[in-house]
């Protein structure tokens, strides 16, 4: 390895989008269903870890817990059980080299750490991204129809005084095939009436009403921090065709002067859709998140993707994470490695210069983040 790669493995990384990890002791089934997005029990004959998670796992995680590389899986579950879980997420969440985390606090998981928690077990920084939908369901499960189209935008707004960016999650509950302006305030009242006769039937509010979903998605854009979006590759409850960031074109062209920011979280498999995006519209930004862990020896493809259309200066690194530290753990180490090797091959290609390498590495790996969230002290 090079001099230039070498440093290159040795950058601060800001994790710009993530969830938190469970503490709580974990058996053998219960690691591999966080192994996998599938939600459903394996199949009998199957292994979440006989994949290309398992393979990095065994690769990147199994040196920092003290076994040699590539040990078997069986042999790693239970040399992490005798250590203790709080113990191996330290160990593994401070292998990264994160100085910041950015933490989705949306998903209703009461094993995951709050910030604070999270920084401890991390000993990095962790700022909060709250979750517009989750925020809505909450304000809806104590308010009437009518209450909640009064009280959500300042809500949210009041929300958001201490995070760094909101999300929203209209991919999984609609998808990207909505209209791009904003609903007018007779049909969020009517959508909302709707939407509470139904939970009143139900007794569960779950907001899947595209009016309402553009409601959030606007109140959010109204609170003038980053609006993280996923897109693509997710669990079972995602139609895939409906969450490719292209169908977003006339959002990003209603929203181009108005001074917000848009950050497409994973993209996977449109991952050159949204570089194109990144590329003509000012306010869109992409990473690869989520599957820099899943993709194991193939992370570099995507990588490459992401770096080939949209300007360096809009692409950023995330882990997406969630329950198991081993995610943050492989999602680092492959970036890192993958991206030294494709930084590497521009050089060698005459491409960049090592000094043009090194200085595209910090701003993907953490400059970018820090300018759009405003990290900087």
């Amino acid at each position: 390895m090079t001099d230039a790669s070498s440093r290159r493995i040795d950058l601060p990384l800001v994790d710009h989008h993530c969830h938190g990890v469970v503490d709580a002791e974990l058996s053998e089934a219960e690691f591999r269903d966080l192994a996998t997005e599938s939600g459903w029990p394996a199949p009998a004959g199957t292994d979440s870890l006989d994949s290309p998670f398992g393979l990095a796992v065994r690769r990147f995680c199994a040196p920092v817990l003290g076994l040699e590389p590539n040990a078997p899986v069986n042999e790693y579950l239970a040399h992490r059980r005798s250590i203790g879980a709080v113990e191996a997420n330290s160990l593994l969440l401070r292998s990264t080299g994160t100085s910041d985390y950015l933490l989705d606090t949306g998903i209703r998981d009461a094993r995951l750490p709050d910030p604070a928690a999270m920084a401890v077990r991390a000993d990095a920084r962790v700022r909060e991204i709250v979750r517009i939908e989750s925020l809505a369901e909450d304000l809806a499960s104590e308010s009437t129809a009518a209450g909640f189209v009064a009280k959500f935008p300042e809500t949210l707004a009041a929300r958001t005084r201490e995070a760094v960016g909101v999300k929203s999650i209209i991919a999984y509950r609609h998808g990207f095939d909505i209209p791009a302006e904003r609903p007018s305030g007779r049909e969020v009242l009517q959508a909302a009436d709707e939407w509470f006769r139904t939970a009143e039937g139900s007794g569960s509010f779950r907001v899947t009403d595209p009016v309402l979903l553009r409601f959030g998605l606007w109140s959010g854009i109204d609170t003038g921090l980053p609006v993280q979006l996923h897109t693509g590759y997710g669990d079972s409850d995602v139609q895939l065709f409906r969450a490719d960031p292209s169908r977003l074109n006339p959002l990003f062209r209603a929203t181009r002067s108005l001074g917000i920011d848009f950050m497409l979280l994973h993209c996977y498999p449109f991952i050159r859709e949204a570089g194109i995006l990144a590329q003509v519209f000012p306010h869109v930004y992409l990473d690869v998140g989520l599957v820099s862990h899943y993709l194991g020896p193939s992370a570099g493809t995507a990588i490459r993707q992401a770096m080939e259309v949209a300007p360096f200066s809009k692409i950023l690194y995330s882990s997406d994470s969630y329950g198991l530290a081993e995610h943050y753990a492989v999602s680092a180490a492959s970036w890192r490695t993958s991206f030294a090797a494709l930084m590497d091959g521009w050089i060698a290609s005459g491409w960049a210069t090592a000094d043009d390498a090194e200085r595209i590495a910090s701003m993907v790996g953490s400059e970018n983040a820090r300018r759009v969230y405003n990290l900087n002290p």
